[in-house]
């Protein structure tokens, strides 16, 4: 009886050091891996506005008022916000020229949050109904449109 017990002490002790042993092992193990991901290319665009006095006249300078709407789910930002000046057909035809007017880049260099509109750029810009030697009467009523890149 007492080597029974002896074989049953000895044999639940070696038992519950293999288990020991077993789970250190598991919970000690080493590995390696590795991950990665590609970042997007783009996060999205900014709609840019302008809005100046409709009250140009040869020779006049107005400031020009830009905004932007970002619909993008990141914030995005505005470097130099440059412009191309165009004029409506019939006025072209009349004489007015776009290089009759002259509009300078803004540096901005604004961030612009995610999904906001009407954010109002904070260096304004400046349109210049150049005084040239020509007649400018072409020009009287003409829609002057001015597309703006960043």
């Amino acid at each position: 009886m007492f080597k029974r017990r002896y074989i049953i002490l000895i044999s639940s002790l070696l038992a519950v050091l293999l288990l020991a042993v077993g789970a250190y092992a598991y919970w000690t193990t080493t590995g390696a891996g590795t991950g990665s991901a590609t970042n997007a290319s783009a996060n999205g665009t900014l709609v840019l506005h302008a809005t100046f006095a409709s009250t140009l006249t040869p020779g006049a300078t107005l400031p020009v008022s830009f905004t932007a709407d970002n619909a993008s789910t990141s914030s995005l930002r505005v470097g130099t916000v440059t412009t191309v000046v165009s004029i409506d057909a019939p006025h072209v035809t009349s004489g007015c020229l776009a290089g009759d007017f002259t509009v300078g880049p803004a540096i901005e260099n604004q961030t612009i949050a995610k999904a906001t509109s009407g954010v109002a750029l904070l260096v304004p810009g400046s349109i210049v109904f150049n005084d040239t030697a020509l007649n400018q009467d072409g020009c009287k009523g003409a829609t002057v449109t001015l597309t703006l890149s960043a």
